[in-house]
């Protein structure tokens, strides 16, 4: 085998790494260009998503919404998922199936988590194993875009799950996994979107306090066992591991692992968690429980970068915490400020926060909204020292015994779509915002779990505006329902969804952002060359 013969499959490697979950049919040789043109965008035709086991609590009620916005929708206008020319069409179908649980093996010999003796089975979370179906049957299964479905799945018991969806139902195919526990020490209404495998992912915003129970759940998809490293940076930086060998996560199975018991360090109220794995790829989210305040799940930030947008604060926040951490060797001087419905300010209680190198810093943002709903928007305080943070909050709704906890990630604009399930008549709002530039937002509500009429709605957003509506909702609607967000023009868009679900007079909710979905990719166009053979 010649040199050249090396570099051309050097090249397909390559790109077959750089898909990843996504799967797509190449254009026949006589579609290809000219050198030099530019790459077609296309549909991605295989989705992979990862749901945490839902809850341990024997009251918890959790409903999975799956929904793929319909081709007529697609950006573009072309149906997606039909196989491109001259490929074979990819089967349209989408399932959950259950994944193996498996029993939390990381606490250090000798030290036992005191915390879960004195705890009702409703606030230890679950390290014990969960036994999924024997057949894995499918917990839930869509064969059409364009109109969500919806599963129920109560108790202690649910499993993680791993799901795929392929042909017309991978681009930009979302599930949403929403639990409500109304009593015990973890009670709270728990919201997540289930999310694809990775390699690396960043949590600042936990802690490994005395009130706080934060589980990080690790989901392998894979045929094969995946190892999985789990760091913790408090205040004055690393914390000292109880581990030195990565945790091991078998094939197609999920382990949710205390991070109390990965650290000998003291109890700290501030912690940032960076998730990487040795081999093999997981889904990583947390889940946190807070004495008297609830719990929610805490999704992973957006990739370290120089300036962030966390949306979606809601105007009636009693109490905004920010926690940061720059894994840089330089520190990080951030600007604060808050993208409101009027414009741009800097709040009065605090214009900067200092994150040190490899140590986590946290505001307390007391009145930040001051009634009005926004985002928090991280800057570089000079401009010229753009050093890469993470980021997320900590917000609080509602006071005294009734208050409730839900955390908001740094994330990334809309682009061109982003969709979340599992909206509701009532209780629903959507925030948009552009910090930059005024933007042209497209709103589609889909058609309902049990029946309605899909709906369109368009904004415009002011530039250094935050827009907080209630979205569209479906004409006759049962059931839940999805939001597709677009723009249309200028930008770029960030955005989240609240969901709230008052419960004797507590002010449970839930916050997720929403970030482009990737249904479409850019793939090079190119045509057979046998010359690349020769010597």
């Amino acid at each position: 085998m010649n040199r050249s013969t090396l570099s051309l499959l050097a090249a397909a490697t390559a790109l077959a790494a750089l898909t990843g979950v996504a799967t797509f049919t190449a254009p026949a040789p006589d579609a290809a260009t000219a050198a030099g043109a530019a790459p077609a965008r296309l549909p991605v035709e295989r989705s992979s998503l990862l749901c945490p086991a839902p809850s341990s609590s024997e009251v918890a009620e959790t409903t999975y919404t799956s929904f793929t916005p319909g081709a007529g929708d697609a950006p573009g206008g072309t149906a997606p998922g039909t196989g491109g020319a001259g490929g074979a069409k990819v089967p349209d179908l989408a399932e959950l199936k259950p994944s193996a649980a498996v029993q939390d093996t990381t606490a250090a010999p000798g030290k036992a988590d005191a915390r879960k003796a004195d705890k009702p089975a409703d606030t230890a979370d679950a390290a014990a194993a969960k036994k999924p179906p024997a057949a894995e049957k499918a917990v839930l299964t869509a064969t059409a875009p364009g109109k969500p479905v919806a599963a129920q799945a109560d108790g202690a018991d649910a499993p993680a799950l791993i799901g795929v969806a392929s042909g017309r139902l991978a681009p930009g195919w979302t599930t949403q996994q929403t639990t409500l526990v109304p009593a015990g020490g973890a009670r709270g209404l728990l919201g997540v979107g289930c999310s694809a495998p990775d390699t690396a992912f960043w949590f600042p915003g936990t802690s490994t306090a005395e009130n706080r129970r934060d589980y990080v759940h690790l989901t392998n998809p894979d045929d094969s066992a995946a190892v999985v490293d789990v760091e913790l940076f408090g205040p004055e930086g690393p914390l000292k591991s109880q581990l030195t060998d990565g945790i091991p996560v078998p094939a197609r199975s999920s382990v949710p692992v205390l991070l109390s018991t990965l650290t000998a360090d003291p109890a700290t109220s501030d912690v940032t968690v960076h998730v990487t794995t040795r081999s093999g790829r997981v889904g990583a989210v947390v889940r946190s429980a807070v004495d008297q305040l609830g719990s929610d799940w805490l999704p992973a930030s957006a990739d370290p970068a120089g300036t962030l947008v966390l949306p979606g604060i809601p105007a009636d926040a009693t109490s905004v915490q920010l926690i940061a951490y720059t894994p840089g060797e330089d520190d990080a001087e951030m600007r604060i400020q808050l993208v409101g419905a009027t414009g741009t300010i800097t709040p009065a209680v605090q214009e900067t926060i200092r994150v040190k190198s490899r140590m986590t810093a946290s505001a307390d943002l007391k009145g930040l909204t001051n009634g009005e709903a926004g985002a928090l928007l991280l800057t570089p305080a000079q401009k010229s020292r753009a050093t890469p943070v993470v980021a997320a909050l900590r917000v609080i709704r509602g006071s005294g015994e009734k208050q409730e906890v839900a955390f908001i990630p740094a994330t990334g604009p809309v682009g061109e779509q982003a969709t979340v399930a599992d909206n509701r008549a009532k209780g629903t709002t959507l925030s948009l915002t552009a910090p930059a530039g005024a933007a042209e937002v497209e709103v589609t509500a889909s058609a309902g779990t049990e029946g309605g009429t899909p709906t369109t709605k368009t904004y415009t957003v002011k530039a250094g505006t935050t827009l907080s509506v209630t979205p569209p909702v479906p004409a006759g609607l049962k059931g839940s329902y999805a939001l597709t967000v677009r723009t249309v023009s200028g930008g770029p868009v960030h955005a989240a969804r609240m969901l709230a679900l008052p419960q004797d007079g507590i002010a449970m909710f839930t916050v997720q952002t929403l970030a482009d979905d990737r249904g479409r990719v850019a793939v090079p166009r190119a045509q057979q060359d046998l010359s690349v053979l020769e010597d």
